[in-house]
C-alpha cells in the first residue's frame, strides 16, 4: 500500500493502490505515517505513485462516503494535514514525481512537496468543488504561496484541471519531463539534490533570519566536506 525505497540519502515513499488509482484511505494515512517514521537521516524525500496513470487520485470515497458528522470529517481532514505537514517540514528538499494525475486531494498531496516534476501527460488540479466541498489537507494555503492568492482562488474556486505544461507555466509544477524518461529524470533530478548543503539551503529559505542564514553558511564553510571539495577545485590542472 506504502513502499519506501532507501538508497544512500535518497528516501522514495510510493503509494500503490491500484485497485483505487492509489487514492488515500484512513488506512493509508496509518501507513503513510508509519513510513515517514522510518525515512532516519535520509536527505532528500520522494513522494510519488505506483504505475503511470495516477499519482493520487485524491481521498478514497468509497471509504470517506462513510463519514457522516462535522466532527468526523474535520478528524479525517486534521489527520490528513497532519501527515502533509510533516512532508513540508521534512529537513530535506521533497520532491513530488508527478507520474499520473493528481486531482483534489492528490494536488494537495503534491504541494506539500517543495518540488514537483511531471510527466508531460498528467493532470493536476484542485477539483474539489466538484464535490461541494474545498481543500482541507493545507493545499489551499500552500497553493496561494506557490502560485499567488488571485490565482490560487481562481483555480481552486472553479475547479480548473490545468494539464503539466499549463501548471508548469503558472509555476505549480517547476519541470515538465517526457513520459519516456520520467523516472529517470526525476531519480537524476532527487539524486542531485542529495548533496551536504540542500538542507541548509530549504531552511534558510523556509524563513530564517539573515543571522541564521550566515551561520549555517559557516557550519558548512568548517566542514570536511567543503574542504575536500576545495582542494579539488584548488589542485585541478596541477
Amino acid at each position: 500500500m506504502v513502499e519506501l525505497e532507501l538508497d544512500e540519502g535518497l528516501a522514495v515513499l510510493t503509494i500503490d493502490r491500484p485497485q483505487a488509482r492509489n487514492a488515500i484511505s484512513l488506512e493509508t494515512m496509518d501507513r503513510l505515517d508509519e513510513t515517514l517514521d522510518k525515512v532516519g537521516d535520509a536527505r532528500v524525500l520522494v513522494i510519488t505513485g505506483a504505475g503511470d496513470r495516477a499519482f493520487v487520485s485524491g481521498g478514497d470515497l468509497k471509504e470517506l462516503a462513510k463519514l457522516r458528522t462535522v466532527d468526523e470529517a474535520a478528524d479525517m481532514a486534521r489527520r490528513m494535514r497532519t501527515i502533509c505537514d510533516r512532508i513540508a517540514a521534512f529537513p530535506g528538499p521533497v520532491v513530488a514525481a508527478l507520474n499520473g494525475h493528481a486531482l483534489g486531494g492528490g494536488a494537495e498531496f503534491a504541494v506539500s512537496a517543495d518540488i514537483r516534476i511531471a510527466a508531460d501527460d498528467i493532470k493536476i488540479g484542485f477539483n474539489q468543488v466538484s464535490l461541494a466541498i474545498m481543500p482541507a489537507w493545507g493545499g489551499a494555503e500552500r497553493l496561494a504561496r506557490i502560485v499567488g492568492r488571485g490565482r490560487a482562488l481562481m483555480l481552486a474556486g472553479s475547479g480548473t484541471i490545468l494539464g503539466a505544461e499549463d501548471a508548469h507555466r503558472v509555476g505549480l509544477v517547476d519541470r515538465v519531463l517526457p513520459r519516456e524518461t520520467f523516472d529517470e529524470g526525476w531519480r537524476l533530478l532527487a539524486r542531485s539534490l542529495v548533496n551536504e548543503s540542500s538542507g541548509s539551503i530549504k531552511r534558510v529559505m523556509s524563513g530564517a533570519t539573515p543571522e541564521e542564514a550566515i551561520e549555517a553558511f559557516a557550519r558548512l564553510w568548517v566542514a570536511d566536506a567543503h574542504w575536500e571539495a576545495a582542494d579539488k577545485v584548488m589542485n585541478r590542472g596541477k
